[in-house]
């Protein structure tokens, strides 16, 4: 099996490179609107932002670069094959422009458009972050009524394209068995509530590009493609920043897209899927490993699992599980064109 991994210099409001109706799955993370660091981007989209925050008009500037964010969203609407999936992770912002101080809430504004646009609203995810700063609490300390509530999570918005996913051919309808997820993966994914992912800070050390990334972690666009898609689909990441996303479809043996505004991310990128590989081993393999443990540790007063998987030669909790057929990635080569092309093996038990 092989899959194929482009990443394209453009621009998320316009993706002409992209056929209507050609995506499986888009996981995203977009620049956050009134989050200082991406003053200057909203500001190159369109200069009415800057002077809106210099005339310290904080709601005419969230209101533009929402604006902004909206020609990608409704870019994502039609590059989105029907019953597709979007998974938009974006966190609200707390800030003072001028004298006032006040809530801009980002995922309420993105969730207006895609409901314009459409886009079947979903039971979303809270991603809420570990923190142990002790100096969290902003305003006036211990004396009412002045502090603010702190924000510590963020959200991970999700909206399908019109019905529910056909499985029309036989074809599908067996990856999409192969594709199944444990039973205790299930119950840990599909929690409205995540605690166990940390977000990463990354140092990009180029002149070219901006001086940190706040990118998520691999584990998150990981699990929502293993949630949201089948093995060999394809996954678009129109805001692909260091390209979190492709790696994660390069683990989960899908294709993928990303579109990336900044140039001079791209090397950075194609460096990562390449080391995908190497991930890709080291996660399928910690999968089975954790799933073993869980049933080594499973209370022996609950019902022991009544099925086998043969491919994986474990036992599983559901007939769903039987089906199930793991590859790893092994080599990664670049064509010509740029694009990166992945090989896969059978999964083996180390």
């Amino acid at each position: 099996m092989k899959t194929t991994h482009r990443v394209i210099c453009g621009d998320a409001r316009d993706m002409a490179e992209l056929e209507s109706s050609s995506v499986d799955l888009i996981v995203t993370s977009p620049p956050y609107p009134m989050i200082q660091m991406w003053d200057e981007t909203f500001s190159m989209m369109n200069t009415e932002i800057e002077e809106a925050l210099n005339a310290a008009d904080g709601p005419q500037a969230f209101e533009l670069m929402h604006q902004e964010l909206d020609c990608a969203w409704r870019e994502c609407h039609r590059v989105l094959k029907e019953g597709g999936i979007i998974c938009i992770n974006v966190g609200d912002a707390t800030r003072t422009v001028g004298e006032e101080f006040r809530l801009y809430p980002n995922h309420s504004r993105v969730l207006t458009t895609l409901t314009a646009l459409g886009l079947r609203v979903l039971p979303w995810i809270i991603w809420r972050k570990p923190t142990n700063a002790p100096n969290k609490f902003m305003g006036s300390g211990m004396l009412p009524p002045g502090a603010y509530v702190t924000l510590e999570h963020e959200f991970i918005l999700i909206a399908r394209k019109g019905n529910r996913r056909l499985f029309a051919s036989g074809e599908e309808r067996s990856r999409r068995r192969q594709s199944a997820y444990f039973w205790e993966e299930r119950n840990q994914w599909f929690s409205d509530v995540w605690t166990d992912l940390t977000g990463t800070s990354q140092p990009l050390q180029s002149e070219t590009t901006r001086s940190r990334s706040a990118a998520f972690p691999v584990e998150l666009p990981y699990r929502l493609i293993q949630m949201f898609s089948i093995r060999g689909d394809t996954v678009l990441d129109p805001f692909a920043g260091v390209g979190t996303t492709l790696v994660a479809a390069v683990i989960t043996a899908r294709h993928s897209i990303g579109i990336e505004i900044e140039a001079g991310l791209i090397p950075l990128i194609l460096r990562r899927l390449v080391d995908g590989v190497e991930l890709g081993q080291q996660t399928v393999q910690q999968r089975y490993r954790a799933h073993v443990q869980f049933l080594r540790q499973r209370d022996s007063t609950k019902t022991p699992p009544r099925y086998h998987n043969r491919s994986l030669d474990v036992d599983v909790m559901t007939s769903q599980e039987t089906d199930m057929v793991w590859v790893v990635p092994v080599s990664a080569q670049t064509a010509e064109d740029g694009t990166v092309i992945i090989d896969y093996e059978p999964f083996k038990v180390e």
